[in-house]
C-alpha cells in the first residue's frame, strides 16, 4: 500500500487554512500531522480519508502501482476521530453489526467481540451507547475503525478521553499498525508524536 499526498490545499470561503503539503507513506511507515490548534490537523485528516474535498491537490492510495478508485478507499482506510458519530439508541454490538454489514466483513460477531475484549469493553456491547463514558465511546471508536483491519490507520487526537489503560492500549495498537501498515496520526501530544516517522507541519 502507498499514499501519496501532492500539493494539497485548503480554503474556507476566502480563508487559506494551508497549502503545498506534500508527503507520502508505504506499508511500514507512520507520520505525524502537526501544528497549532485551528491550524487544519483535522481538516488535513478529513481530506486524507476522503471525508471533505481539498482546495487544490491529489490524494492517491495505490495498490502494487495501481491506483485506488475513489469510492473503494474507505475499505482500505480506518479513522478514529472526535467528530465520529455513533447511533446513540442502539448497543456497542448493533451499531458494529450495522457497521459490519455495510463493509461486507466475514465472521464479523466474532471479529467485533474480540475487538471489544481488546477494548476492554468486553461485558458492555449490550448497552446503548448512550450511557458510556466519554473514554469508553472512544474505545468504541478503536474497535470500529479495526473491524476492516485496514491497510492505513488514521487517528485525529488519537489519546483524548482515555486513560492510562485506554492510552496503553491505543499505543499498543500504533505499534502494531506500524509494523507493516500505514499509521497517520493527527496531534501535538509529545507522547503520540514518537509514533511518527516523519512529522507534517500545517501552516497557512
Amino acid at each position: 500500500m502507498e499514499l501519496q499526498i501532492k500539493n494539497i490545499g485548503k480554503d474556507f470561503a476566502e480563508r487559506r487554512i494551508f497549502d503545498d503539503i506534500n508527503f507520502s507513506l508505504k506499508s511500514g511507515q507512520s507520520a505525524a500531522i502537526v501544528g497549532p490548534n485551528g491550524s487544519g490537523k483535522t481538516t488535513l485528516a478529513k481530506i486524507i480519508c476522503g471525508l471533505i474535498r481539498p482546495s487544490r491537490g491529489e490524494v492517491i492510495y495505490r495498490i502494487e502501482n495501481t491506483p485506488i478508485p475513489q469510492q473503494e478507499i474507505y475499505h482500505h482506510v480506518g479513522l478514529v476521530g472526535p467528530y465520529l458519530e455513533l447511533y446513540e439508541e442502539l448497543t456497542a454490538m448493533e451499531n458494529m453489526l450495522f457497521f459490519a454489514r455495510m463493509q461486507r466483513v466475514p465472521n464479523a460477531e466474532d471479529k467485533i467481540i474480540s475487538l471489544l475484549s481488546q477494548m476492554n469493553l468486553a461485558g458492555r456491547e449490550d448497552d446503548e451507547v448512550r450511557t458510556y463514558s466519554s473514554g469508553m465511546r472512544q474505545r468504541l471508536k478503536y474497535a470500529f475503525a479495526l473491524l476492516t483491519d485496514p491497510q492505513v490507520l488514521i487517528l485525529d487526537e488519537p489519546t483524548s478521553n482515555l486513560d492510562s489503560d485506554g492510552i496503553d492500549r491505543v499505543y499498543a495498537i500504533m505499534t502494531e499498525q506500524k509494523k507493516n501498515k500505514i499509521l497517520l496520526i493527527a496531534t501535538n501530544d509529545k507522547m503520540d508524536l514518537k509514533y511518527g516517522d516523519i512529522q507534517v507541519a500545517v501552516t497557512s
